[in-house]
């Protein structure tokens, strides 16, 4: 009863014509790759549409899957990513910039936060960047992107994903920087 299909198993049974077995790797996968979601669009319903689409395309690529060259989760991932590109794409995220600069975040962080930060909550705050500086954080940080890559994928100059990702990460460092250290210093010595 304790016996747990291996992916393999799974999709071999999927391409064989089960759908109850494509179920199991929904349930599997589907939240590690609606967290994929959520860090290029900020808006759950968003992510939970390219989420579906995302799975469409699993389901209609899955004889493509070569387990000798990837794992599952990895080529999931990857049509996860591309949805999401190809998403933002036809928004034009790139075309109007006047949202890429000086955000603001509401979010207080203790000083010590940094060293208790969750998945959910880094999530969290990659998902509050602007559109453009959120997407080419994602493509070279987390998902292993070149400059030379993002800017194809984006149809932008190496430049502009350079200039993006150094302001991304300003802006995530200013997200953490204590805001209130001056206070707890006095405090302490108080």
């Amino acid at each position: 009863m304790g016996f747990s299909k291996s992916d393999i198993d799974i999709i071999n049974d999927v391409l064989a014509g089960s759908k109850e077995d494509f179920r199991l790797l929904y349930d599997r996968y589907s939240r590690n790759h609606l967290l994929t979601c959520l860090r290029y669009v900020s808006n759950r319903s968003d992510a939970e549409d390219m989420l579906q689409e995302s799975y469409i395309k699993i389901y209609r690529d899955l004889k493509q899957f070569d387990p000798n060259r990837a794992k599952y989760i990895t080529w999931s991932n990857r049509i996860v990513i591309n949805t999401c590109l190809m998403k933002l794409r036809k928004r034009n995220i790139f075309t109007s910039l006047k949202n890429l600069i000086g955000t603001k975040n509401e979010v207080k962080i203790r000083a010590t936060a940094i060293d208790e930060l969750s998945l959910q909550d880094l999530t969290n705050l990659i998902a509050q960047l602007p559109k453009g500086y959120r997407t080419v954080f994602n493509m070279f940080v987390i998902d292993g992107f070149s400059h030379q890559e993002i800017a194809q994928e984006l149809n932008i100059s190496v430049s502009t994903s350079k200039t993006q990702l150094r302001k991304a990460k300003k802006a995530l460092q200013n997200h953490l920087k204590p805001k209130d250290i001056s206070v707890l210093v006095n405090y302490a010595k108080g």
